[in-house]
């Protein structure tokens, strides 16, 4: 049986589609050449209108009649003479058309002093990226930098912003100690105090170095749009995640790029670390946690290493079961945390051999907030009393599929006084403030794919999470409420997230005295 063959339109759809296309895109190229002129006279007298307005309204009103009278003249005298109007309309036309060009000049190269910067960079590469073996080298002193240079773009200051660099195959771009001394170098030539961006493509042997734009940092805490289980640690380039969240900018709406991290029993990074220097912002890092885990029904538990009180607004809040400031009420407090993480896993290993769900507390997610713990361990083993980090291996080992999350904040000064269970369990890590790129390194496992600033703002730094890429972060401003000298604000907008307060049981002591009070059965 002989086969049909399909019908025209099928056959032939594609070629007639593309046809269309380019007929309409060759109508409307035509066009725009066609209407040039009228659009050229319009843009011209809107201008001559803008113009006789304003002048209008500069007249001083005593005026406005005599001027009224002398233009009503001039129209009279213009419709009597012979050929008047149309001369006058030629005229209007004329003056419309001069009015209307593109007055904007085009730009065929960079000025002298870009063209003189841009020749010094070159220079200064040259040591880099030439060889004597080369017979016909790419870089050579005296040489012509447009071969090597070109997409560049510098702000109004004069100052490069961005360069796409071509350099010989030669070059050994895959050590990280040769790319490291190429942006060194373009840092300090190209202007420093701003974050540069090196988009390395080895396979083309080409460099591209832009200028990153400052994170926001007027973005306040707020209830974030995030499913339970995730939480938002600050926000990011666009370039970086595939995700936005809307947020609140002051009185302004915006979509920005968060970077988020999910804790609970799937999650590949159950914990976090967080260093840097006192003022980067690890407390605030820590309070807009502790908000988050509270938004979405969690139990938090929170160590003061500092004895700042800058956790004194949670205690007794409802979904906070402690708020410890020394060393004996940490070590009860965490002593606490390691029982309860095995009585989670108990109990539903238990239900798990009997076929049923996990109880209800068990999945409750539990929140342990720890902030400069190195200071009480210091301080109990000088008071001759137990390591408190030594209860916390448990909820470090244990605490994903137990629903128990731990976030530790140290500073970099104290750093070898961890212990290594902290560094072997806490998976996403987070660098705040300002910091060198191999204490960045050290921590992170990763260089930043950007160069560190000396003065960056409270919660500005770098977060990485699992064997994931490095991420620039601003932490969401979330400060202690009850410090005045903070942005009236933000204080406002942490004070609207705390929960409510909670009486505890009558005569029960602070700390994991209340917390046993609290899970103890009311008496009948």
């Amino acid at each position: 049986m002989a086969r049909r063959p399909l019908p025209r339109i099928l056959s032939s759809g594609t070629a007639s589609l593309a046809r269309g296309r380019d007929f309409a895109r060759t109508a409307a190229d035509s066009a725009t050449d066609v209407l040039h002129p009228l659009l050229v006279i319009g843009r011209g007298l809107r201008v001559l209108a803008a113009a006789g307005r304003r002048r209008w309204c500069e007249t001083p009103k005593d005026k406005r009649g005599p001027a009224l009278f002398l233009g009503a003249a001039c129209v009279l005298v213009v419709a009597l003479v012979p050929y008047g109007p149309l001369l006058a309309l030629m005229t209007l036309m004329a003056a419309a058309a001069w009015h209307g060009r593109d007055r904007t000049p085009a730009r065929t190269g960079p000025s002298d002093a870009e063209a003189e910067r841009l020749g010094s960079l070159y220079e200064a590469l040259v040591p880099y990226f030439s060889i004597p073996e080369d017979p016909s080298p790419l870089f050579a002193h005296g040489g012509e930098w447009d071969k090597a240079f070109s997409g560049y773009e510098f702000d109004e200051a004069g100052r490069l912003t961005r360069l796409h660099i071509r350099y010989p195959a030669y070059f050994t771009d895959g050590e990280a100690a040769s790319r490291a001394r190429i942006e060194a170098l373009l840092h300090a030539k190209s202007g420093r105090g701003r974050e540069y961006l090196f988009d390395w493509d080895e396979e083309g042997n080409q460099l591209d170095l832009s200028v990153l734009a400052a994170l926001p940092t007027g973005i306040a805490a707020q209830p974030f749009v995030t499913s339970p289980g995730e939480s938002v640690l600050g926000f990011t380039d666009s370039a970086s995640v595939q995700r936005t969240l809307p947020v609140l900018e002051g009185e302004q709406p915006r979509d920005v790029p968060p970077v988020i991290w999910r804790t609970g029993p799937r999650s590949t990074e159950p914990h976090l670390l967080a260093v840097g220097h006192p003022g980067s912002g690890t407390s605030t890092l820590l309070r807009s946690l502790a908000l988050q885990a509270l938004r979405h029904g969690g139990d938090v538990l929170i160590v003061d290493g500092g004895g700042s009180g800058e956790f004194a607004c949670l205690y007794g809040r409802a979904g906070v079961l402690a708020v410890e400031c020394g060393p004996v009420g940490a070590v009860a407090t965490l002593e606490w945390a390691a029982q309860e993480t095995e009585r989670r896993l108990i109990a539903a290993h238990r239900a798990r051999e009997a076929g049923r769900p996990a109880p209800e507390d068990t999945r409750r997610p539990l929140w342990i907030l720890l902030d400069q713990p190195s200071v009480l361990a210091h301080l109990a083993v000088a008071e001759g009393g137990p390591d408190p980090m030594t209860h916390l291996q448990v909820p470090l080992r244990h605490g994903r599929p137990a629903h128990v999350t731990v976030v530790v904040a140290e500073q970099f000064d104290h750093l070898e006084l961890l212990h290594d269970a902290v560094w072997q369990h806490t998976r996403a890590r987070i660098v705040l403030g300002p910091a060198a790129i191999q204490q960045i390194t050290d921590v992170l496992g990763l260089p930043p794919h950007t160069t560190p600033t000396t003065l960056v703002p409270p919660g500005r730094g770098y977060a990485r999470l699992g064997t994931g890429p490095v991420h620039r972060l601003q932490v969401p401003a979330t400060p202690d409420p009850y410090d005045e000298a903070t942005h009236p604000a933000h204080r406002q907008a942490v004070l609207e997230l705390l929960p409510e307060r909670q009486q505890g049981p009558a005569g029960a002591p602070p700390g994991p005295a209340l917390v046993k009070a609290l899970d103890a059965p009311e008496p009948s």
